[in-house]
């Protein structure tokens, strides 16, 4: 059985999500981030990144991680890359060209929006917007998300979906990197394509789903 290390709120909601979506059993072991606590290494402290346990499933101490049988993986968007090629369905690519545009979107989601996408989250989780360099680095993390918004827009132009015209790993890992912008409501309201397909991927039972196990952890 695969098995989630990590809480809701934290990268593993693109794994529950993922899990859902494609219909597997699944154990989850609630990590709590160490930042969290006063004093991760308490002998009474929860399961944290800073645990010995956890350091034994994942060195770098960051979650989330699976096991899936005898393997172990980190990395968020990684494991659904892996969940969709494993477990196979709608979700994954039908060829080997559609799996390079997931891959492709994938790595565009890592490396051209999630940067800016948590300077955001940071920002506000600090509660920093209203300070002057709060509304500084807000700014900085628009106008850096600008162009790779422009360019989703653009792709999205004549289909619905990122890649073979159905709901794949590629949107569900691009709408989570996304979800930690949508504070910035202007941001998506001069991009309507990228709007509408976000509200169309969060529409999904599965999401729901996976945000109703959010809303019962703690803040």
């Amino acid at each position: 059985m695969l098995t989630i290390y990590g809480v809701y709120r934290s990268r593993a909601s693109r794994n529950y999500w993922m899990a859902r979506e494609i219909g597997i059993e699944f154990r989850s072991v609630p990590v709590l981030q160490a930042r969290r606590l006063d004093n991760p290494l308490s002998p009474d402290a929860p399961l944290n990144t800073m645990s010995p346990e956890f350091l034994a499933v994942n060195p770098m101490g960051l979650i989330p991680s699976i096991k899936d049988g005898d393997l172990v993986m980190n990395e968020s968007l990684a494991i659904n890359l892996y969940l969709a090629r494993k477990y196979g369905g709608p979700l994954a690519g039908k060829t080997v060209e559609e799996e390079s545009q997931l891959l492709m979107w994938t790595m565009w989601a890592a490396t051209e929006v999630e940067p800016y996408s948590v300077a955001l989250v940071r920002i506000y989780d600090n509660g920093l917007e209203n300070s002057e360099a709060g509304k500084a680095g807000i700014a900085v993390a628009c106008r850096s998300l600008k162009k790779p918004l422009d360019v989703l827009e653009q792709h999205l132009q004549n289909q619905d979906y990122i890649a073979g015209n159905r709901f794949t790993v590629a949107d569900l890992n691009a709408a989570e990197v996304l979800r930690y912008a949508q504070t910035e409501q202007a941001l998506f309201d001069s991009h309507p394509k990228v709007k509408a397909w976000i509200e169309r991927c969060q529409s999904r039972a599965a999401y729901k789903a996976m945000q109703a196990g959010r809303a019962k952890e703690p803040a």
